[in-house]
């Protein structure tokens, strides 16, 4: 696959030199809790790649299976990361690439001959492709009988909608999600990143961390049949917009960036143009926010504003309230303010804020990773790190190109890559 010729440094990298510690660009350099573990992965888009991310960022072995030259079809999105795509960059470290074309029965034998090696199958192709290859937990489970089938769907095996293909915008449609987002019923609006996927793919993480858990637990070692729907992991998300609308109840409208149910909660702007964003959780907050932020004490007495569902069904008026005194400060005052107060607040950050943001900076969250085309910073995993007094090291290895390891694999099989 033509890859462009290598750019200098991404200005992030470059930017925070100082402040990343690199990562290996070969091997991890310490076990993960799943080293052992081999995963294929016939995977593409979002939701099985960033599932089987987090399972090798543990340490386990993922074998990603491609179409020969193309690849996941995910490597094309777009061409932000020195040619590659963000989506991939950010979904495909620590893999190893296996270019198959499955429809070849040559090609099919090499799978299989890996399934025997395998601890966990992930796949989220198409409805029906991976049973027409003989792929399903059905079809395994005699010749495999310790292997743990992950199926990641956008609506499940069964029922009218489980021949549909889906994407992340159609899933948060259908799952109520942009009901409750934009600022009203005609101006609805996606979340910002693919968070159906993302909620299924952990959901399938979870699933299959507890299926491993279970199998080390039983003599036996059986394997499972694991079906994430992205549906169903997506209406689990909605929980709380569903009992909002209980028994029949109109749901909660589009509040924009503010909460729809709890007030003050969301952005004012200050005198200067910027917006902070702050959150009251209870009446002791409240109290607290007028006293020392807004400087008006009898506001808790307010009867329009005594308690969280007046404050929510009156927040027009108490909105012109919190912004006649917030236009008379900056932002940075206001912020002041509200941690004197002990308020809950943040700045309203755009991508390169949240690059420049001192907390991962003080908390040395970035390191780097290796690429087709050069080392990109990466932010290392919730809960993991880089320092020697963890027992196991965040596994931070390259971003393969399509077909990397086709020789290494195959040659691991004794299969002669000519020949067979």
């Amino acid at each position: 696959m033509t890859r462009p010729t290598i750019r200098p440094l991404l200005h992030p990298l470059r930017h925070y030199l100082p402040n990343i510690r690199h990562a290996s660009t070969t091997t991890s350099p310490k076990p993960g809790p799943l080293t052992g573990i081999t995963v294929v992965s016939l995977e593409q888009a979002i939701a099985a790649p960033f599932c089987t991310r987090h399972l090798a960022d543990l340490g386990a072995r993922v074998i990603k299976i491609e179409r020969p030259g193309v690849g996941d079809f995910a490597r094309n999105y777009d061409s932000r990361v020195n040619g590659l795509a963000s989506h991939f960059v950010w979904t495909n470290r620590s893999k190893e690439s296996l270019a198959l074309d499955l429809k070849q029965p040559r090609d099919h034998r090499v799978l299989m001959r890996l399934l025997r090696h395998a601890d966990v199958l992930v796949q989220n192709l198409v409805p029906g492709a991976s049973a027409r290859l003989g792929l399903s937990y059905a079809d395994l489970k005699d010749a495999h009988p310790s292997l743990i089938v992950c199926n990641i769907s956008g609506y499940g095996p069964e029922g009218p909608y489980r021949d549909k293909k889906a994407y992340d915008l159609l899933i948060q449609s259908e799952a109520g999600m942009l009901s409750v987002t934009g600022t009203g019923p005609k101006e609805p609006a996606k979340v910002g990143v693919s968070i159906a996927d993302i909620c299924a793919g952990s959901y399938a993480y979870s699933n299959i961390l507890a299926a491993l858990y279970q199998r080390d637990k039983d003599p036996v070692k059986p394997g499972r049949n694991i079906d994430i729907s992205m549906l169903e992991s997506m209406v689990e998300w909605m929980g709380f917009p569903m009992y909002y609308a209980f028994d029949g109840a109109t749901g909660p409208m589009p509040a924009g960036a503010s909460h729809a149910a709890i007030y003050p909660y969301g952005p004012f702007e200050a005198g200067d143009g910027k917006s902070v964003m702050l959150g009251i959780q209870n009446e002791r907050e409240w109290a607290k926010f007028c006293e020392l932020v807004l400087g008006d004490g009898g506001l808790v007495a307010d009867e329009r504003f005594r308690n969280n569902e007046l404050r929510s069904k009156n927040r027009e008026e108490l909105k012109k309230i919190i912004c006649e005194v917030f236009s008379l400060l900056s932002a940075e005052e206001v912020m002041a303010r509200l941690d004197a107060a002990t308020i809950a607040n943040a700045r309203v950050n755009d991508m390169q804020g949240v690059w420049d943001h001192p907390q991962l900076k003080a908390r040395q969250r970035w390191t780097t990773v290796s690429t087709p085309v050069g080392v990109v910073p990466a932010l290392l995993p919730p809960g993991l790190t880089m320092g020697d007094a963890d027992m196991y090291g965040a596994r931070m290895d390259a971003v393969p190109d399509v077909g990397e390891h086709n020789e290494a694999i195959l040659a691991e099989l004794g299969i002669d890559e000519e020949s067979e």
